[in-house]
């Protein structure tokens, strides 16, 4: 069939038969992404040299399109959404989500003030109280939908500074001004670098970030934090945010949030929560804990698209002083006032055109069910827990971190080696499991130790998909000698 020109680029016949064949394309996929590699077999500019260089002068037939799809772009991305892929955090596009994308593309609304689209905005306002209450945070938060965990802690950031109002920033900025002291914001060296980037971003520097030491969970040390606070004072250095991790990237460790509270609220000090991966799991009543002390934080994030199996980019900022972050980017043009008394999600962030995502966490909420996600999250724990028994149980294997959730830090350990040559055994393990393009892992390091990561997220791993891989990762292991390392 002919391309269709004019407005539409595609006669609603053309559209429908290719959209049946395009979900019959996604739903053959989901049905066994196994019987693909989860990595691609390619080098640094084969798919772009596989491409016209100019876009074409007529349109294309939609056949051409497909097939050049399936011949050239298929075969060169890593498949996220795929059961074996196992590195950073594992994560699920799930099939009520890529409806719900489906429906938010089609419409293509843009939810920046209420009268632009007021169901967009206020299904953001139901489905974000829906999350909020099922993880146990209280009705005084009020969330908004970002792109990602990076953007929402940047807001928050952002708000953290305008709550030091006496500062005057938004008024007359940072620059050139010798009346305002260095600022500065606390994290743990575990926690995420979208921290330092916000850092950068607000125009704080490197130096507007001090990076407090972890405890041997890897949990930010709270006297160090205290201590680190009061030096800054005495110093001249104002203090302007906490930044708190629960579900840590490298472990998944949990800071003590409550103890880190006291201390930002005895210097009147925004407390920022990351929960981007494990904030799901506060819906299970075994891990209701992991927001011990939340409700006392000014803002806090959490992530659908990481472990609520909502088709990425979808990010739930929370805070419980909306009118802060509201001061910190609130600006309405005459081409934007509106006579309407309702809230506009415009106001909440630097984004002014904003995706209709409430709805795919809508139908992800509605058709799982919280309990359908409890049961998937419980699920992901118990494998993870198989696999570090798996670990403990050989002697020439170490986990190298607690685990809290569903990711296992590890290295294998044989006796005689110094650290190094450790380190680039590791090293060496990972590349040759990801060489196989079966399954694909991660790595960081704690305490200085290289570590192989484990994620378990997706909804179509099973125990056999891991223990397939830990059988694999031992044969692997065993073979390798110090002339294999690089």
């Amino acid at each position: 069939m002919t391309a269709t020109a004019g407005q539409e680029g595609m006669s609603p016949e053309e559209f429908r038969e290719y959209g049946h064949r395009l979900i019959d394309w996604a739903a053959d996929y989901l049905s066994d992404p196994r019987r693909f590699p989860v990595l691609p077999d390619v080098a640094p500019g084969d798919v772009r040299t596989a491409l016209p260089t100019h876009a074409p002068a007529e349109p294309e037939p939609m056949d051409d399109i497909l097939r050049d799809f399936e011949r050239i772009i298929f075969p060169g991305l890593t498949l996220w959404n795929h059961p074996r892929f196992l590195a950073y955090f594992s994560i699920t596009g799930s099939a009520p989500g890529i409806l719900g994308e489906l429906i938010a593309a089609t419409l293509n609304v843009n939810a920046m003030l209420w009268a632009t689209s007021p169901a967009a905005t206020e299904l953001e306002e139901v489905a974000t109280g829906w999350l909020r209450d099922a993880i146990g945070l209280p009705g005084t938060f009020e969330g908004v939908i970002n792109d990602t965990a990076s953007s929402s802690t940047l807001y928050a950031l952002a708000a953290a500074r305008e709550y030091a109002h006496d500062l005057r920033i938004r008024e007359e900025g940072l620059a050139g001004r010798s009346d305002v002291p260095r600022l500065r914001i606390y994290c743990s060296e575990e926690a995420h670098s979208s921290v330092d980037k916000a850092a950068l971003t607000l125009g704080l520097g490197r130096a507007g970030i001090r990076h407090i030491a972890a405890d041997d969970r890897f949990r930010m040390d709270v006297s160090a934090l205290d201590a680190a606070i009061r030096q800054d004072l005495a110093d001249g250095v104002r203090p302007i945010a906490v930044v708190g991790t629960v579900g840590t990237t490298s472990t998944t460790s949990v800071d003590p949030i409550a103890e880190i509270a006291d201390i930002c609220e005895e210097h009147d000090i925004w407390l920022h929560v990351d929960a981007a991966y494990a904030g799901p799991v506060a819906m299970l009543d075994e891990k209701r804990w992991i927001l011990d002390g939340c409700d006392r934080a000014h803002s806090l994030v959490t992530n659908p698209h990481k472990w609520l199996f909502t088709p990425a980019d979808c990010s739930v900022l929370y805070t419980r002083l909306p009118e802060i972050l509201k001061q910190a980017f609130s600006l309405v043009p005459e081409y934007l006032t509106t006579t309407t008394e309702a809230r506009n999600l415009m106001d909440y962030g630097n984004a002014l055109g904003r995706r209709f995502r409430a709805i795919k966490l809508w139908f992800v909420l509605r058709r799982f069910g919280l309990e359908g996600i409890r049961r998937a999250l419980r699920e992901h724990i118990r494998i993870a827990e198989r696999v570090e028994e798996w670990i403990r149980a050989e002697p020439d294997f170490e986990v190298l971190a607690p685990r809290e959730f569903s990711v296992v830090a590890f290295r294998y350990r044989p006796a005689g080696l110094d650290e190094e040559s450790v380190d680039r055994l590791n090293a060496t393990l990972l590349r040759r499991i990801n060489e196989d393009r079966t399954f694909y892992l991660s790595h960081t390091r704690l305490k200085g130790k290289y570590a192989i990561r484990i994620a378990i997220g997706n909804l179509m791993t099973r125990e056999d998909d891991l223990a397939e891989l830990w059988s694999g990762l031992k044969t692997r292991a065993r073979s390798l000698g110090l002339g294999d390392l690089e």
